[in-house]
């Protein structure tokens, strides 16, 4: 697998009922830390979101748990765009623990835009191409 590199870090709150009875948090939450990191990435990095309109859905999700986040951890989340396709484009994410860099669970997902008024998969715009693009430093479109 090739390198992957992380520009987008969002700092996590780990809460009460993240944690479960055997002090660890439980690995459900960490779907919500994803999902929290994608969110803030776009919300960042492309222009003119409207998330009453504008969706990003995952459609193939894969999860490595490295080891275990407890409740006195320092965690954070990182996020990078590592292709683009038309209507599709894939995300790299990790968890990391902000004091030792250790890195606790790694992500790859395939995500689809969606039009939440049409109720259907829509091309990503020229606009959130070039602007993932251009906060990655690199072209991500996908090669034919």
């Amino acid at each position: 697998m090739k390198d992957i590199t992380y520009k987008h870090t969002l700092p996590l709150q780990i809460r009460f009922n993240d944690v479960d009875k055997f002090g660890h948090v439980n690995n459900t939450v960490y779907f919500s830390f994803y999902d929290l990191g994608k969110t803030e990435y776009f919300t960042s990095v492309c222009p003119n979101v409207n998330w009453s309109k504008d969706a990003i859905m995952v459609v193939h999700i894969e999860v490595d748990f490295l080891s275990q986040i407890f409740s006195s951890d320092n965690i954070a989340v990182q996020t990078t765009v590592s292709e683009i396709g038309n209507k599709s484009f894939r995300l790299a994410q990790r968890l990391i623990d902000t004091q030792s860099g250790d890195v606790k669970c790694v992500c790859h997902s395939v995500m689809v835009t969606y039009d939440l008024q049409q109720h259907a998969s829509t091309p990503l715009t020229e606009e959130w191409i070039q602007a993932i693009c251009e906060y990655e430093g690199k072209d991500l479109r996908r090669q034919k």
